[in-house]
């Protein structure tokens, strides 16, 4: 999909890899100036260093997004080394091995709430307090197909996901009127190494993933990325607040 971010700034995290990494590459191909933030700090530099080789403006942050000091120093360096920050993709994110509600460890719980709530809350807070100097922005928060409906055996994983569903219709009714939109992804089982990740360790079938899928297969990172430049762009300007459902037709079942 074609859309234009000439002069404008986007920051991502989790971009070391996967639907980040996809959607940093993006926005590059846009135009866009893009921050790369991830906890793999080898992962996001290599990924910036290649978009810079190939002739793109990108440079990379080591960011854990459930550390509030961390997150404060990437969006500031966004800004002093970008000048401004038109768009933020927060995408980092973790998951858990399966287990019953019950036998879930609280430091699994506090693991898994801490990067995949509490970091998306912080990234907005500093993004927001930006995109609140300037009078405009868009930011796009990566919920989950479990941010919509209950997930067996991951009850940290969909309880986070759900929340960033809330966070999302919070803030963007906060902001709508202050010229800055702020919407959710709801992705599907997508092709990621995260993904790929579960598959090897036997915590998750890839065949009865598609046997579940309307549309017979997995997702494809670049989807992902396609749906969060369009929700980035003026194409979507009067988007607001909304957990989109990009899932191959999973949850309307």
């Amino acid at each position: 999909m074609n859309y234009s971010f000439n002069g404008k700034v986007a920051l991502i995290t989790g971009a070391g890899s996967g639907m980040g990494l996809a959607s940093a590459k993006a926005f590059a191909l846009a135009g866009a100036s893009v921050v790369l933030a991830d906890v793999n700090e080898e992962a996001v530099k290599t990924s910036a260093e290649q978009l810079v080789k190939d002739g793109y403006k990108a440079i990379a942050v080591c960011c854990d997004v459930s550390n509030e000091q961390q997150v404060k120093e990437m969006v500031d360096k966004t800004v002093n080394d970008f000048g401004c920050l038109d768009a933020a993709f927060n995408n980092a994110g973790v998951n858990s091995p399966q287990t019953d509600t019950a036998d879930l460890a609280a430091s699994e719980y506090d693991r898994v709430m801490g990067v995949n709530l509490r970091g998306v809350w912080l990234c907005m807070k500093y993004e927001l307090l930006q995109m609140r100097k300037q009078g405009c922005g868009t930011i796009v928060n990566c919920s989950s197909l479990a941010g919509l409906v209950g997930d067996a055996g991951r009850a940290a994983y969909s309880a986070a996901k759900h929340g960033v569903v809330g966070l999302t219709k919070s803030a963007a009714l906060e902001y709508a009127a202050r010229g800055i939109r702020i919407n959710a992804i709801c992705p599907g089982t997508i092709d990621t190494p995260m993904v790929h990740s579960m598959i090897e360790s036997g915590d998750l079938s890839e065949e009865e993933c598609i046997k579940l899928m309307p549309i017979g297969r997995l997702g494809r990172e670049d989807e992902m990325a396609d749906a969060v430049l369009w929700l980035s762009s003026q194409a979507s300007s009067f988007v607001v607040g909304q957990a989109i459902a990009v899932d191959g037709g999973f949850t309307i079942q």
